[in-house]
């Protein structure tokens, strides 16, 4: 089933000329509407004239999350924050948030594209989807929950956590489609076998999952462990959350809804544009969305574009799974991390010295970070009492700032490898 058939399946001139038209009225708004592109246009000379079409992309400047850092909280809207009627947040390396916006027409747009990524996975208005991605200033449970509704399937919304209950929900409200993270549904597949439940005989078949890298190896591990079949979702909140992109039947790629999302493939290191096909990082411009509108923004995935015709009837560019990161970005369990995250906090922190290394590894089928560092001797007690109260502090602090929970481990002053170059922060076990 396809959703919107007339946007999904359009020509490439179709798209070309659709985006043509859109960008040109992008351009011209965010220059009007928001300070920080227009300072940035006029510094390169540059006016809304000068863009007749996606062959002029290369002229517009690039945003960055640390754009958005510096003009926290409401700098880069394009709209009165009257017309704005949510706001969603992600954590930012310092622990500020980063805000992004929707109009009620961003939203229309949000839950259409999640409503065409369900039925691209073969979702209909007939199956129970169980939500199990996080609810709140994350994207991802209220994106889900809003597509599956449009399309008039019956939504669970469960969020995240609490297996037990959402084994049991399984079982007992018929879940047909599951949507969470790819690590937290291999480890609801174990929960299930260990609870003597045979997941076969469950109605549940088939499910989105994303919001963290996984790879085939993990995909057929959530298919035999559920007896479903296991489709991507793509999305970055900066854009407009999951629904960015959505796998088919083919499996072949991700289908990027152009009509909205504009994709480059750029060159990490000299920004310029790669040959058709070649992995690179993945660049968006946002060419409908009203109350925070991006122009090339740095995601600093690496993926690859793909644009011949799907078997599926699809005309959209198909981009390739996640294949890593340009920067020091880590996905834990969902949630962005970033190493000068923890240098933000220790600090702050007398106990501790800036010294510190982060560890990343898998326990079943659910990440874990253990944070190493250095304390200072004069804290370095031998009494019990005072250092598990330094540990407390510590990690209470760390937490707060990642959003995530995390296994600390005080090491004695210089314990730590010192490096004369680029200090090694983080050492990552996961097998991606």
């Amino acid at each position: 089933m396809i959703w919107n058939e007339p946007k999904e399946c359009m020509s490439r001139d179709e798209i070309h000329e659709l985006q043509n038209a859109r960008l040109r009225n992008l351009v011209k708004r965010v220059y009007l509407n928001v300070e920080f592109y227009r300072k940035k246009m006029q510094a390169m000379g540059l006016e809304p004239g000068d863009i007749n079409g996606v062959e002029d992309l290369e002229k517009l400047p690039f945003t960055t999350k640390q754009d958005l850092r510096d003009n926290y909280p409401f700098g880069l809207f394009a709209m009165n924050k009257s017309e704005v009627v949510r706001v969603h947040a992600s954590t930012g390396t310092t622990g500020k948030p980063t805000v992004v916006a929707y109009s009620r027409k961003d939203l229309e747009v949000f839950s259409e594209v999640v409503a065409r990524g369900l039925c691209s996975a073969g979702a209909d208005k007939n199956d129970i989807v169980q939500v199990a991605f996080g609810y709140g200033l994350f994207t991802g449970g209220l994106g889900l929950h809003d597509g599956a509704q449009k399309i008039g399937a019956a939504v669970v919304p469960i969020s995240g956590g609490n297996t037990a209950k959402q084994l049991q929900l399984m079982q007992d409200f018929g879940t047909t489609v599951l949507a969470c993270t790819p690590s937290y549904a291999v480890y609801l597949a174990e929960a299930a076998a260990e609870a003597g439940i045979d997941t076969a005989a469950l109605p549940l078949r088939l499910g989105i999952f994303g919001a963290e890298p996984w790879t085939e190896a993990m995909r057929r591990k959530i298919e035999e462990g559920f007896q479903i079949e296991a489709y991507d979702i793509y999305g970055l909140s900066e854009i407009i959350g999951p629904g960015v992109s959505t796998g088919c039947k083919v499996h072949q790629g991700l289908h990027v809804q152009e009509d909205h999302f504009l994709p480059e493939i750029l060159n990490p290191k000299t920004l310029k544009a790669m040959p058709r096909g070649e992995t690179g990082e993945l660049v968006f411009t946002t060419l409908t969305k009203e109350a925070m509108p991006l122009l090339r923004y740095r995601t600093r995935d690496l993926s690859s574009l793909d644009y011949s015709l799907c078997d599926c009837g699809r005309t959209t560019v198909r981009m390739s799974k996640i294949q890593g990161r340009s920067d020091d970005m880590l996905i834990i369990r969902g949630v962005n991390v970033f190493p000068s995250q923890v240098e933000s906090v220790l600090l702050e922190i007398p106990e501790t010295k800036p010294h510190y290394l982060l560890v990343v590894d898998r326990q079943g089928a659910l990440d874990t970070l253990e944070v190493q560092v250095e304390i200072d001797d004069q804290y370095f007690s031998d009494e019990i009492t005072q250092l598990n109260a330094v540990r407390e502090k510590i990690r209470k602090r760390i937490e707060a700032v990642l959003g995530v929970n995390i296994k600390l481990r005080l090491m004695e002053s210089k314990s730590l490898e010192r490096s004369e170059g680029k200090a090694r922060r983080v050492i990552d076990k996961r097998q991606l």
